[in-house]
C-alpha cells in the first residue's frame, strides 16, 4: 500500500491505495471526482522528491504527494 496525500484546497483525505507505479495511482485518482479535475494542474511527488515519471516503481509505504499550483508574492 502507498499513502496518496492531497495538499492544498484540493478537498480529499488521504488515501491508501495499492498501486505499482506512478500509473496505477493516476488511474485511481482519475476515478475520484474530487481529484481528477486537478491531475493535470498539479505536481507530484514520491517521499517528498518531485517527479513526473509515471512508470516510477513504487514501493510499499511509500508516500505520494498531490501538490497544486499555488502563487504568492
Amino acid at each position: 500500500m502507498v499513502k496518496v496525500e492531497f495538499l492544498g484546497p484540493i478537498k480529499q483525505d488521504p488515501l491508501e491505495i495499492e498501486a505499482e507505479t506512478l500509473a496505477d495511482v493516476a488511474k485511481a485518482l482519475k476515478e475520484i471526482e474530487a481529484v481528477s479535475s486537478w491531475l493535470e494542474k498539479c505536481a507530484v511527488a514520491v517521499n517528498d522528491e518531485m517527479t513526473n515519471d509515471l512508470s516510477r516503481v513504487l514501493k510499499a509505504g511509500d508516500r505520494v504527494s498531490i501538490l497544486p499550483p499555488v502563487c504568492g508574492g
